[in-house]
């Protein structure tokens, strides 16, 4: 049994996919990062970084960062049709797609929602914002391009944990859940798609549901 640490509007979504997709037992225990759970004694323990998602293995060992944790899902239970297995030839296009979208989107993601963060001068936090949500949309946009010519999926007509992961930070979007998808027909094809998937879809329409509330708590 593995237990998952998020729940709410948090990162943890995309592994609990993961979880369901491949039927692996787990226990989902919400952490309430608008009460600052995530950052409590109790949780720093379990997780020094002070994040969410946590999962914690069926060995004690406690995972973070969620893409991480949705490759080592899928490697150990060999679950090919999220994650190509080692000797599949798109395993280098998988790796390459996974590590962009981490090392390269995501931060401007995160800049853009909490540019206040990033901020010096009280003044400088609008522009902050600004500059990171063109960078979401220029980095983004090669993904776009890739799936336009080469989709519906990241690895073609093959579905992934990638997809998974794009659907996920498509639903945040950047000032309303799903807004980045209005000029980019090719992702929201793809996002159309998970969100046809039975267990997906019922999830990721759960977190656009609660994201509106949340943004209101969130200051830029």
């Amino acid at each position: 049994m593995y237990i998952l640490y998020g729940g709410g509007v948090t990162r943890a979504l995309a592994p609990q996919m993961v979880l369901e997709e491949g039927n692996l037992p787990y226990e989902l225990r919400k952490v309430d990062i608008t009460k600052k759970e995530h950052r409590a004694e109790a949780f720093l323990k379990l997780n020094p970084a002070g994040y969410v998602p946590a999962l914690v293995t069926p060995e004690g060992d406690v995972l973070h960062e969620a893409a991480g944790i949705m490759l080592y899902l899928a490697d150990r239970h060999g679950l090919t049709d999220l994650a190509p297995a080692i000797d599949d030839p798109l395993r280098g296009v998988f790796l390459s797609r996974l590590f962009y979208f981490t090392n390269d989107v995501q931060p401007s993601f995160k800049r853009t929602y909490y540019a206040r963060r990033y901020a010096l001068r009280e003044e400088d936090i609008l522009a902050i914002a600004a500059q990171s949500e063109a960078m979401v949309r220029d980095r983004w946009q090669v993904i776009e391009d890739q799936l336009a010519a080469n989709g519906p999926y990241h690895l073609g007509e093959r579905f992934s944990l990638l997809d998974i992961h794009l659907a996920n930070w498509a639903a945040y979007g950047l000032r309303k859940p799903g807004d980045l998808l209005d000029d980019m027909p090719a992702s929201k094809l793809l996002f159309d798609r998970v969100m046809a998937r039975p267990k997906c879809g019922a999830l990721l329409q759960a977190l656009m549901d609660e994201i509106s509330g949340f943004r209101q708590t969130m200051k830029r």
